[in-house]
């Protein structure tokens, strides 16, 4: 003859809890699995993105940044536009200093930033690096980190 001692129920409170964090771990799994692996800088509403520069006539590139933004807003954009060298240090060709204002209302821009390339033996490879800040209200946040373009060849 055996003898079985009887189970209790756990309380409501306590399968609640069980039952909410499995739910949780389940749900929260694929939404951190959608997320891209090269996103766009984005900060207070608004995101900034590098593009990668386009070849123009006569020896310039357009170095192009996307600027999305939601609701009013400032932003000050700061870009380094650089000619990748193998040998030594890249070489920088400019720096500039862009501030766009949004209304009320959502808005996206290209800003295009033309620059000269010298180039040798009839190409280059540049590419851009911007970091940038956005005033919402009367305070402005703190400067994101540089982040940069795909490289292009300019024939």
């Amino acid at each position: 003859m055996s003898t079985t001692t009887p189970t209790k129920s756990r309380p409501f409170g306590t399968r609640f809890a069980l039952i909410s964090a499995v739910s949780l771990g389940l749900i929260g799994g694929p939404v951190a699995l959608a997320v891209p692996a090269d996103a766009s800088t984005s900060l207070r509403g608004c995101t900034v993105d590098p593009l990668k520069p386009t070849d123009e006539r006569n020896n310039r590139a357009d170095f192009r940044i996307r600027v999305d933004c939601n609701g009013k807003k400032t932003v000050e954009i700061r870009q380094r536009r650089f000619e990748q060298d193998n040998r030594r240090h890249d070489e920088l060709l400019g720096r500039t200093t862009f501030t766009e204002r949004f209304d009320r209302n959502d808005g996206r821009i290209t800003i295009h930033s033309r620059d000269k390339v010298d180039k040798d033996k009839g190409r280059d490879r540049v590419y851009q690096e911007v970091s940038f800040r956005v005033k919402s209200g009367n305070n402005w946040s703190d400067w994101t980190r540089w982040e940069k373009s795909d490289v292009a060849v300019i024939r």
